[in-house]
Order: structure tokens, then C-alpha cells, then sequence
């Protein structure tokens, strides 16, 4: 048995290890790719004659068809770790991703984001790309099946007697001498009608697992393909909340904004009355006037930004929707559950990313091409011939006596093509490698995009709590100069104070609860998906 090994070391941070259990067990994360035989066809031989098998065991012999094997140092014990725990995520029952966008609990939200599931180009597209891949799965199954053609023909054959054969006999002397010797008279035309009816069919035998690898391989490819289009959803579904998040914040801003340039407006009339009665200086009044000069400036910008977020909801949905539109709300109601952020994520739930399965299939797939590969060095046995009935009278056209059968069997052996057939192998060799190497590259970059998500979530999560407290205090304060001013206490130039105080601090909070969304939309996106407390355990039961 040959083995081919490939590993890639990696080292993690020691916060990636210490926060996700993973990572400890990934102190080098390898990638662990092994060839148990030559190709996946040497189990499986098909059943043909004793001479046959003669004849190929010969003529592989004397092609001298030996395959060396790259040799690559030997795989650490935590790689075949990393590959079972890999391995172990395909079984039944494993928790698949649910519609994630329901936790933010926005009804709106589920309705922009079921419309942009029915109605999304991208989408189409990428579900063209699996049919796509499905067809030619297919059309790579066929390749183990004998190739059978029906046929059924009538051959009219009329030709002149000093023509063809009967003229070179003539040519050398023979045509009337042989007539006469045996009493013959023939006349001026020959003509003969045949019918048939039967099949043609062809068949290479996989004595070397060559058609079987061309079917696995394509096989490996369409599930690649169905991880691409989870990929494509995922990521459509993830810019459809970013938009969704983004929009109904700059529409909160911008509501905000008006308010600020009113109480500013007032502001500025206010100061302007005390500068003109002495009370203040140019200075307060000019201070008074950039304020407003520049909250009035900010305002077009919010307007670009908020149309360029309508713009690109429309896109998503593939033309503007009037329900949608409309439905939109003037601030986020997105719920958040306030759960703990875990102390680790298990390597299963790290799995069920599409973009590392996508990579693990693509990998499969070049290990199954370079079985191709190889066994295209060996001898090839092809069987082919034809079977049917044969008559010259088309009421003995389907007489069974009238039958005829033909069959060959070819031994074909590599052409001499130079070392283009081992160049191929060592080229499928190397496409196995770089194949082996994004599917490292994937499972690295899921474990440190869910450490940065948790990471970002937790601090979201401190930052609104923080922002919460501002604006509870900035309600209290509004309130307390508003009583001021009402007992004659304070002035209304505190009150307009307290005001806009108040203002900015709805704006930070609209913020951070767009923020925090961002936070958990990267959360979900990192695992793939739906995470949910219950998935962390019933995986870590597993």
C-alpha cells in the first residue's frame, strides 16, 4: 500500500487556543490527505475470460507499468485527528443551519429577506451552477455503462458484372474462362438487398478504476458546487441584513439629524437675541452658527448614503419593491438574547461552513483525477461488436435463424507520447496539493473568523450597554432642565443644551444596535449559519 501524505503546519495564537478547544488540538493544523491503493479501481475487477486475462496481464507486463509515488514526510497524529473530526460532521443528524435571520426577531427583516431568497439574481445564478454541475455528474456516470446503439437498415447493392471484380478477373484473363468451366452465365448487373436489424455496442473495461475516478471525481465536484451555492446564499442572505441594518440606521440618523438642526436652529435665534442684548459675545454667536452650519453640511451626506443602502436593497431584491419600500421601519428593533459567548466552539460546528466543505469536495475531486491520471499510463481492454438479425428477403427479416453476432476484444497500450502522460500525473499531483492546501487554508480561517466574531460580539454587546446608560442618563438630565426651566430656575439656552444632548445619544445608541447587529450577523456568518446555545451542547455530546 501507498500512501501519499500531505501536511501544512500552522501555528495558532495562544488566545485562539485559549479561547476554542480547537485550537488546541490544531497546535499545527495539518491537512491529512491518503492514497490506501494506486487508483479506487483495484478493489473491483470486472469478470472476463481466462485469455483475456492473460493477454492484459502480458501486456501490462511487458508495458512495464510501474507508477511511482511521491513520497511526503509523514503526517503528525494530530492531522489524523483534524481529518476525523472533519470526517465525523457528514453523519445523519448532524444539525443543519435554519433561517438565522428569524433570531434578530424583525418581522420586516424576514420579509425582506424571504423576497430577496425568491427574487435574487446571484442566486439564480448559483443555482444554475449546481444544475450545472449535476448535468455533468451524469454525464460522467455514463462513462461505467456500456455504450449501446440500435440499428436497423435496409443496404440495396446493384453494380454492373464488367465492373469491380468482374472486370479484373476480365483484365487478367479469367472472366470467361471461369464462367465456362463451371457452366456459369452471368448476367449483366449483380444485385443483392440485405436488411438488418440489431445493436452496436462498445465497452472499456475499469480493470484500472479509470472510468470509476472520471465518476467519483464528478461526483465530488457537483457536491462542491451545492457547498458553492450555500456559500453564495450565505453570503447574499449576510448583505441582505448588512443593507437591511445600515438603511433602517441611516433612516433613524437621519430623523435624529432633523431634530438636532431644530434644536440648534433655536440655538442659534437664542444667541443671536443675547448677543444683540449684550449678553454674549461675537464669538458665542459665531461658535452658535458653525454648529448649525455644520449639522445642516452632514445632512446631504446621510441622504447619498441612505439612497446608495436603498440602492443596493434593490439590487439584492432584483428591482425595487413597493411592499418593501414601505414596510421599512425609522429605527431598529433588533432583539438581542444576551446570551454568554461560549467558552469554546466544537470543530462539528465549525464544519458545517459551506466554504470548508466546498474545499474538502474540491479536494476529494483532485485525488480522484489523479487516479485518472495514473491509470492512464496503464493498458486499456475494450470490448465492442455487434449482435441482430440479417436477412435478403425482408420476409426473413425477423426469422431467429437469421441471427449474427460479432465481437473483439483490444488490448490497447499507451502511446508513445513522450512523458505527456506522466506530466499529466505529476500536474494532477500538484493540483492535489493546492487542493489540500485551500482546504487547510479554509479550516484556519474558520477558526480565526469565529474567534474575531466572538470577539467583536462580546465587545458590541459592552458598548451598548454602555451607550444604554448615556441615554438613560441624557432622558434624565432633559428632564431635569425641563423643570428647571419651568419653576424659573434655569434657562432654556440649558434646556436646548439638554436637548441636544439627548439627541446625539439616541444617534450613538441607533449605532451601536446597527453595530451590534453587524457584530452577531458576523457571528452567524463565521459559523455558517444558525448558532444557537442548544447546537454548542448536543455537539459537545456528540
Amino acid at each position: 500500500m501507498t500512501m501519499l501524505a500531505l501536511s501544512t503546519r500552522h501555528t495558532l495564537t495562544r488566545r485562539c487556543a485559549k479561547r476554542l478547544p480547537i485550537a488546541r488540538k490544531l497546535q499545527g493544523v495539518i491537512i491529512f490527505c491518503r492514497w490506501g491503493r494506486m487508483t479506487q479501481g483495484f478493489d473491483r475487477v470486472e469478470s472476463i475470460p481466462i485469455r483475456i486475462m492473460f493477454a492484459l496481464a502480458a501486456g501490462a507486463l511487458l508495458a512495464g507499468c510501474s507508477i511511482p509515488f511521491s513520497q511526503l514526510p509523514p503526517t503528525p497524529e494530530p492531522a489524523v485527528e483534524l481529518q476525523d473530526q472533519v470526517a465525523a460532521s457528514e453523519v445523519d443528524g448532524f444539525p443543519q443551519p435554519l433561517a438565522w435571520w428569524e433570531s434578530f426577531a424583525d418581522p420586516v427583516l424576514n420579509q425582506v429577506v424571504e423576497a430577496v431568497l425568491e427574487t435574487n439574481f446571484d442566486l439564480a445564478q448559483a443555482v444554475a451552477r449546481v444544475d450545472q454541475a449535476r448535468a455533468r455528474a451524469r454525464i460522467a456516470d455514463a462513462v461505467v455503462y456500456p455504450l449501446v446503439n440500435p440499428v436497423a437498415g435496409i443496404e440495396d447493392f446493384d453494380t454492373p458484372t464488367n465492373a469491380g471484380i468482374g472486370a479484373q478477373l476480365d483484365e487478367l484473363g479469367l472472366g470467361s474462362e471461369l464462367t465456362e468451366a463451371f457452366g456459369i452465365t452471368l448476367p449483366e448487373r449483380l444485385g443483392l438487398t440485405t436488411y438488418t436489424f440489431g445493436a452496436e455496442f462498445a465497452y472499456e473495461v475499469d480493470f484500472w478504476g479509470r472510468n470509476r475516478n472520471t465518476r467519483l471525481a464528478a461526483g465530488a465536484q457537483q457536491l462542491a458546487s451545492e457547498s458553492d451555492y450555500v456559500v453564495a446564499r450565505i453570503s447574499v442572505l449576510a448583505e441582505t441584513v448588512r443593507t437591511y441594518l445600515e438603511l433602517v440606521d441611516l433612516r433613524r440618523q437621519r430623523e435624529l439629524a432633523f431634530e438636532n438642526i431644530e434644536i440648534l436652529g433655536e440655538r442659534e435665534a437664542l444667541a443671536q437675541s443675547r448677543y444683540e442684548s449684550g449678553l454674549i459675545d461675537a464669538l458665542g454667536l459665531y461658535a452658535m452658527r458653525r454648529a448649525l452650519r455644520d449639522a445642516r453640511a452632514g445632512l446631504p451626506q446621510l441622504e447619498a448614503g441612505l439612497a446608495e443602502a436603498e440602492a443596493r436593497l434593490w439590487i439584492l431584491l432584483g428591482g425595487f419593491r413597493d411592499d418593501i419600500d414601505g414596510s421599512l421601519p425609522d429605527a431598529l428593533s433588533i432583539a438581542d438574547s444576551g446570551e454568554p459567548v461560549p467558552a469554546g466552539i466544537p470543530a462539528d460546528l465549525l464544519v458545517q461552513r459551506p466554504d470548508v466543505a466546498s474545499a474538502r469536495q474540491r479536494m476529494e475531486a483532485a485525488r480522484f483525477a489523479l487516479g485518472v491520471r495514473r491509470a492512464e499510463l496503464l493498458p486499456a481492454l475494450s470490448l465492442s461488436g455487434s449482435i441482430g438479425l440479417q436477412a435478403t428477403d425482408a420476409g426473413d427479416w425477423f426469422d431467429p435463424d437469421q441471427w449474427f453476432r460479432n465481437l473483439s476484444v483490444n488490448l490497447l497500450g499507451p502511446a508513445i507520447q513522450g512523458s505527456r502522460l506522466r506530466d499529466n500525473v505529476e500536474l494532477a499531483e500538484a493540483q492535489l496539493n493546492e487542493a489540500a492546501a485551500a482546504y487547510g487554508s479554509s479550516v484556519v480561517t474558520a477558526v480565526n473568523e469565529v474567534e474575531a466574531a466572538l470577539a467583536g460580539l462580546e465587545a458590541g454587546r459592552r458598548r451598548h450597554d454602555v451607550l444604554v446608560s448615556f441615554l438613560d442618563e441624557a432622558l434624565a438630565e432633559s428632564g431635569l432642565q425641563g423643570e428647571r426651566y419651568s419653576a424659573g430656575i434655569g434657562s432654556y439656552e440649558e434646556v436646548l443644551s439638554a436637548a441636544q444632548l439627548l439627541v446625539g445619544a439616541r444617534a450613538a445608541l441607533s449605532a451601536a444596535e446597527r453595530d451590534l447587529g453587524f457584530s452577531r450577523l458576523a457571528l452567524h456568518r463565521a459559523l455558517g449559519g444558525a448558532w444557537t446555545a442548544d447546537d454548542i451542547q448536543y455537539l459537545s455530546n456528540e
